[in-house]
């Protein structure tokens, strides 16, 4: 399958694309050596801004970078790591989920606002009452209702809490116990809050078996939602197998049956992706860390064309 690195003038990560006013736009982290150690909690991911890409022709067309369009400093809550963002629109405003780190070391989402796909993004003062992880992926469904997707382990954080409530301490399932979820969680009229409480996304077997902890296909980060035909797919990053996962289901809140694997393995950290349909075909965004050569966890977008089957599998690519 042919595939295209986007931006080779900088590393960004992480892509969000979505598609405002017939253009394509794509809402990455922003990756740079800040001379953090590596470690597995992500701690050398030590991002400051977010930047809007945009382009009219995905395989040859030029690729235009808007610039910033939300810096932490900005942000009266966020303190560092500015990772997964996405955006959504809504009767002409243009919303941009985020995540980050407040100034007690705990990542949280924030809403920040323009008149444009472009930005400037104008961020409130607090983050999303009830938020914790990180990756949100906002997913406005046929009938206007508009879904935030989130979680992440490890970094992530989201071993930290259970029922949406902080834990005292950690909590990584094993074996044959239910792995921890990604969460969903419908946004207010307003696209500032939840309108409830977020719920489990649980993904299970064709037996309706919800998968193990031990399962390689298990959910680890990246959610991505994403509509076909009538059918919820949900897509995920399965975090130390590598692998990039998806499941289908009938409802924006699941349960989403387990069907396979989209990418294997790339160079580098997990694979981090969205998925869209533009000019009449759909298209797989993601990052891999071979462009960095030496410094191998500062990563780089990609983007190939994806395909179904005639049940509207995704198609394995190679």
């Amino acid at each position: 399958m042919i595939s295209r690195y986007l931006f080779p003038d900088d590393f960004m990560a992480d892509p969000s694309a979505n598609v405002f006013n017939g253009k394509l736009y794509i809402y990455p982290s922003h990756d740079r050596d800040s001379g953090e150690c590596f470690d597995d909690d992500g701690g050398h991911f030590q991002m400051l801004d977010y930047h809007v890409l945009s382009l009219d022709d995905v395989m040859e067309g030029k690729v235009t970078d808007h610039g910033v369009i939300l810096d932490v400093k900005d942000v009266p809550w966020a303190e560092k790591q500015m990772w997964d963002n996405d955006v959504v629109e809504k009767e002409g405003k243009y919303y941009l989920v985020f995540s980050a780190k407040d100034y007690n070391g705990v990542f949280h989402l924030g809403v920040a606002v323009a008149d444009r796909p472009e930005g400037p993004f104008i961020p409130q003062a607090d983050p999303i009452r009830g938020s914790y992880s990180i990756d949100p992926c906002v997913f406005k469904d046929d009938d206007g209702s508009i879904y935030t997707y989130f979680g992440g382990i490890w970094g992530g954080q989201l071993q930290w809490y259970k029922d949406n409530k902080a834990l005292k301490c950690e909590y990584l399932p094993e074996g044959d116990e239910q792995p921890l979820p990604s969460r969903v969680a419908r946004m207010s009229d307003d696209m500032l809050q939840f309108a409830e409480m977020p719920k489990p996304v649980i993904i299970v077997d064709e037996n309706g078996t919800p998968l193990k902890a031990n399962n390689p296909h298990r959910f680890f980060e990246a959610s991505w939602m994403h509509k076909r035909n009538g059918l919820y797919y949900f897509s995920y990053s399965t975090g130390d197998s590598h692998l990039l996962c998806y499941a289908i289901g009938d409802n924006p809140y699941g349960p989403f049956t387990y069907k396979g694997v989209i990418l294997d393995p790339v160079v580098g950290w997990t694979t981090h992706h969205s998925i869209v349909e533009y000019k009449g075909k759909w298209w797989l965004f993601h990052h891999d860390c071979v462009p960095s050569n030496d410094i191998t966890w500062l990563r780089s977008l990609k983007v190939t064309e994806l395909s179904y089957d005639e049940d509207g599998n995704i198609k394995h690519i190679e």
